[in-house]
């Protein structure tokens, strides 16, 4: 799952700003429930399952900005 995770940070800024819109944002919430599964982080699990269901309507806002200033998904991951 580790593996998972360092690919999808090695995705380049523009295919992670196309993920982060709308609707495929779903892939962010993915990534983070793997990315807590990975690292032992519960909360981040719930994180995760939380953007799968408002992530579509309010958080991938908070993904793009996210991208925006960090260069990564940084805020809640």
């Amino acid at each position: 799952m580790k593996k998972v995770v360092k690919a999808m940070d090695e995705f380049p800024l523009w295919l992670k700003v196309i993920l982060a819109l709308p609707i495929l944002d779903i892939v962010w919430a993915v990534y983070r429930i793997i990315k807590g599964a990975a690292y032992g982080k519960v909360s981040l699990v719930i994180w995760g399952i939380v953007w799968i269901i408002l992530g579509w309507a309010i958080f991938w806002i908070i993904d793009i900005i996210s991208l925006i200033v960090y260069r990564d998904i940084k805020i809640l991951a």
